[in-house]
């Protein structure tokens, strides 16, 4: 597969993108099972509509490392509210704040796995 992804003809013609097809959804709990295996205690909340807006999607945690994630579909935007809790969050010592898609799941293995800043 290119660096660019690959991409298909659909039968009119149009590109047709296998990663835009996957969920927040199934991408999320792909990277819970991953965190998991490699030893990671994870949080998610379980309903955000009861929670302070914008808080990002995963909580990650593996001493010495704290990793906030925002889970994005491919041509997801973060909202106000996710720019105001990336902004606090990243002025904090220590901590890494990410926002992962499909497309970059390279780099979130590498996170994972302890190259920091992957």
């Amino acid at each position: 597969m290119s660096e660019d992804r690959a991409r298909y003809r659909t039968s009119r013609g149009r590109r047709h993108d296998p990663l835009a097809s996957v969920t927040e959804k199934a991408f999320q709990q792909q990277i819970i099972d991953l965190a998991r295996t490699l030893g990671w205690k994870t949080f998610h909340p379980y309903d955000s509509r009861r929670s302070d807006p914008g808080f990002p999607d995963l909580v990650l945690v593996k001493p010495p490392r704290v990793v906030f994630a925002e889970l994005k579909r491919e041509s997801g935007q973060l909202s106000p509210a996710q720019l105001v809790w990336f902004g606090l969050l990243s002025q904090c010592r220590g901590v890494e704040v990410y926002v992962w898609r499909p497309s970059n799941v390279d780099g979130v293995i590498a996170t994972l796995q302890g190259e920091v800043g992957a």
